[in-house]
């Protein structure tokens, strides 16, 4: 019998991605969403469960039967939405935690393959960020970062307590399409954001903080493919790995490839505008442990996907 695989989450960005490959290679898909956000669609040739995740009875019942559980569910949202909506960050997630967890327990699955985030990182001095820094940095501070690292102690505690097997994954600055900008600034990542302002013909382009901040973006279906990886991987087991690109740009100079790849006939030209609270000057990963442990390579270019990306924000709005 093919092995059976629940996503949480698995109508959204990068669960509908996992989701896709999931199936490609051949895996039987359970899904289990409460599609609160509009872009969210049930992925086809899946079994579909609409539920909250929060409810004990609705995560017993999503983790009936499955071999393996991939927890992507969670409040998230770009740097805008952590600072409107701390406290449900963190209690919402909280309780899916509890309820996930417990029902992994209870269904005995044989692992539970945890998304965390960048943003355990958020106080680190340290680049490029390797697994083993985080037990050297201050816990960050932003609700959303400590939320997602609450998760990998839900981790640690359930395998000491239960023996549940889990891994850990922290994609880094994901980008695709099916994400959609936000209806406020910051309410989704930067780079539908900003196409969002570029396509609007906002002039000049507004640019959070001084433009100096630096990430490093990676496709969505790199990062489902590590998370797949971790999977499917036996000595993934009680590890966590970084899944991120290591090529660093700056948010001026990512602005302003994108206005190229808009094709917007006025010159480029910016206006910094007060940033928000916890806006990370840098965040750089190490992912050599992933390459060395799971054979994870990124294989998607930012500057050769944004097109694509661009034409799927041009045709929703």
């Amino acid at each position: 019998m093919k092995i059976k695989i629940l996503v949480t989450g698995g109508a959204g960005f990068i669960g509908s991605e996992v989701v896709k490959q999931l199936l490609e290679r051949g895996y039987r898909v359970r899904v289990a969403d409460d599609l609160s956000k509009k872009e969210t669609k049930v992925p086809p040739d899946v079994e579909f469960l609409k539920v909250d995740l929060t409810d004990k009875k609705a995560a017993l019942r999503a983790m009936d039967g499955v071999d393996y559980c991939i927890h992507l569910a969670a409040k998230i949202g770009g740097i805008g939405y952590f600072h409107k909506y701390p406290a449900t960050i963190l209690s919402e997630n909280n309780k899916m935690y509890s309820a996930v967890f417990e029902a992994a327990v209870s269904e005995k699955i044989k692992r539970i393959i945890y998304l965390s985030s960048s943003m355990v990182f958020e106080s680190t001095n340290i680049f490029p960020s390797k697994e083993s820094d985080l037990s050297k940095i201050p816990p960050p501070v932003s609700a959303y970062g400590f939320s997602k690292l609450v998760g990998e102690w839900y981790c640690r505690a359930f395998h000491e307590q239960y023996g549940l097997n889990y891994t850990i994954v922290r994609p880094f600055n994901a980008y695709g399409i099916n994400e959609a900008p936000g209806e406020e600034v910051g309410y989704a990542h930067v780079i539908p954001d900003l196409i969002k302002k570029i396509l609007s013909g906002r002039y000049p382009l507004e640019l959070l903080g001084d433009g100096k901040q630096t990430r490093c973006f990676t496709h969505v279906s790199d990062i489902a493919r590590g998370i797949i990886l971790a999977m499917e991987s036996n000595k993934a087991t009680g590890e966590d790995f970084n899944i991120g690109s290591e090529k660093e740009i700056k948010m001026i100079d990512l602005a302003k490839l994108l206005w190229e790849k808009c094709a917007i006939k006025r010159p480029f030209k910016v206006k910094y505008v007060r940033g928000f609270k916890y806006d990370i000057k840098k965040r750089v990963p190490s992912s050599k442990k992933a390459r060395k442990i799971l054979g994870w390579k990124v294989k998607n270019k930012l500057e050769d996907e944004l097109g694509a990306v661009i034409d799927w924000i041009r045709s929703i709005m």
